[in-house]
């Protein structure tokens, strides 16, 4: 794996290759130990959008595997005087980056990138386009509390249409052999995903015998935009609560990419609760980010 840019063009072997890896990259985790894959080469962050989970995880994994780890504050740096993302990446090719972990607001930005530059680009999450980094720990999280992921069913509800978190997920989904349904309010809904999953606004129907319920944060800022009523209104009728799981099979799971609107995506009691695996899925990004880094490490030669 030279880059990864996303999940839509992956294969089922390619995805289980990068699972596999992080299964021994959770044992030194669990252990606290580190391995070198990418001693000597350096690895730059480049966020233009706020993280915590993503970022941080990025920066851990690089340590965790040899790497030198620069950070560039987008905010501090030249492309708040006009500087354009090419430049910023060819500077970052001429100061010796081998990798840059990149988020940006426009879909495309790290393929774009990656045109331009001789570093290797991994998307850290690209506008509403695509998370690869994400979908692969949620897949790393179903596989190891279920033993698979072909046949699961996964329900994933909220803000769909504007989410690279769902978009990415449903290309791996299917890939693996999974069920995937989308539901929310029919103004969050996507209009041209219809003929590979099943889109629903009734979230007893996506619930109904599911596996995985996956919740997506809500943007505030769809609520001024008048996509839906109300957060209470909104919690009232998609919100993942306890009545709405006793739906889904008994051993089902609660994922959420991150930050979660306590009683609004999720309910305090469900997020707390022993279905919960939003915690398990921060530890799991750290393995599977520091098996693709040391993956593309060893493309680097």
């Amino acid at each position: 794996m030279k880059e990864l840019l996303g999940i839509k063009q992956l294969s089922a072997n390619e995805i289980y290759e990068i699972l596999d890896f992080a299964e021994d990259m959770k044992k030194l985790i669990l252990k606290r130990e580190k391995c070198s894959f990418l001693r000597g080469r350096r690895v730059t962050t480049l966020f233009y959008e706020n993280s915590t989970r993503t970022r941080t995880s990025f920066e851990l994994a690089a340590e965790n595997v040899g790497a030198y780890v620069n950070s560039l504050d987008v905010s501090t740096s030249s492309v708040q005087k006009g500087e354009s993302l090419i430049d910023t990446g060819k500077t970052l090719d001429a100061l010796s980056s081998d990798i840059v972990v990149i988020r940006h607001s426009k879909s495309g930005a790290p393929l774009f990138l990656s045109k331009n530059i001789s570093a290797a680009v991994v998307n850290a999450g690209d506008g509403a386009n695509e998370h690869p980094t994400q979908a692969l720990l949620d897949f790393f999280t179903m596989r190891q509390h279920f033993g698979r992921i072909e046949g699961l069913k996964v329900a994933i509800i909220g803000d769909v249409k504007h989410s690279r978190v769902a978009r990415s997920n449903l290309w791996g989904l299917k890939t693996l052999g999974a069920e995937v349904v989308f539901c929310g309010p029919k103004t969050l809904l996507p209009l041209d995903m219809g003929s590979l999953c099943t889109v629903t606004t009734d979230p007893v129907a996506a619930v109904y015998d599911a596996d995985v319920v996956m919740g997506l944060r809500i943007q505030l800022e769809r609520q001024k935009q008048g996509m839906f009523p109300s957060l209470k209104e909104y919690n009232a009728m998609w919100g993942i609560s306890e009545k709405l799981l006793s739906y889904a099979k008994p051993d089902a799971i609660v994922l959420h990419p991150g930050p979660v609107n306590r009683g609004v995506e999720i309910n305090s009691d469900v997020l707390n609760g022993e279905k919960s695996f939003v915690n398990t899925q921060v530890t799991n990004g750290l393995a599977v980010r520091m098996a693709v880094l040391s993956l593309i490490g060893k493309e680097l030669g």
